[in-house]
């Protein structure tokens, strides 16, 4: 995760409460996408950026796991998500974003 949405985070998660915020990500690789869940759950690992050693424990998911494309209009998600869906290795991203959800997630 970048920088500067590190520092977008970080500041809604300080405007609005940590427990009031979700963080969606789309990332096009499991590792990828865990690495981004553990930024903003446990801290930027990178030790680069603004969640360096911030712990915001914010719930977090990838577009493509089941319970976030249910909340999504099938045509919007259709015609947004479900080509790149198709050559994602879902499986490794879900157990991914679990993982770091039960490891670091404050909120549920």
């Amino acid at each position: 995760m970048d920088l500067e949405n590190q520092k977008r985070v970080k500041e809604f998660a300080e405007k609005y409460g940590p427990e009031n915020v979700v963080v969606l990500l789309g990332a096009a690789e499991g590792e990828a996408a865990g690495l981004a869940a553990e930024t903003v759950t446990n801290g930027d690992p990178t030790y680069a950026g603004p969640l360096t050693g911030v712990q915001l424990g914010l719930r977090v998911y990838h577009v493509c796991e089941p319970e976030i494309k249910a909340e999504f209009d099938p045509a919007v998600y259709e015609e947004q998500i479900s080509m790149m869906e198709m050559v994602l290795d879902v499986d490794d991203i879900v157990s991914e974003m679990s993982s770091v959800r039960d490891q670091y997630c404050k909120f549920k």
